[in-house]
């Protein structure tokens, strides 16, 4: 990747981090997540965390925007799913009989620090709706 052409990733790349921060805090007040939960989705050390919490705004690094990227689609298909926002927010917590989560929560799948494990959620959730799996 020449000089120009990695640049304009760096921009990109910051230009994304503001809102998709803010969504994520979003999405964390949404499902109830504790401080603890919220960070250990993003795998940020607690100076970096908290500054972000506060600020709303940063410059993120690839994998953490990978990350919201998957949390934003969890939501999405979510909500799409259960139109009822109660239902849909509090379902990230809830005990699931799927193979896939062996009776434990989705959140618990999804706090292993794994960005792997956020995308299998992702991928159970489209395929519940019929979307590409």
């Amino acid at each position: 990747m020449d000089n120009l052409s990695q640049q304009a990733h760096l921009n990109k790349q910051r230009d994304l981090s503001g809102p998709a921060l803010r969504a994520f805090f979003n999405i964390a007040q949404a499902w109830q997540l504790s401080s603890k939960d919220a960070q250990a989705l993003l795998q940020l050390p607690d100076s970096t965390f908290f500054k972000y919490k506060k600020q709303r705004m940063g410059n993120l690094s690839k994998d953490t925007l990978e990350r919201i990227s998957y949390i934003l689609g969890i939501y999405k298909d979510l909500q799409i799913l259960l139109p009822n926002p109660e239902a849909a927010d509090g379902w990230v917590k809830k005990s699931n009989k799927a193979p896939l989560f062996n009776g434990r929560s989705a959140l618990d799948r999804m706090l292993s620090g794994n960005v792997s494990d956020l995308f299998v959620v992702r991928q159970y959730l489209d395929a519940q709706r019929g979307g590409w799996a």
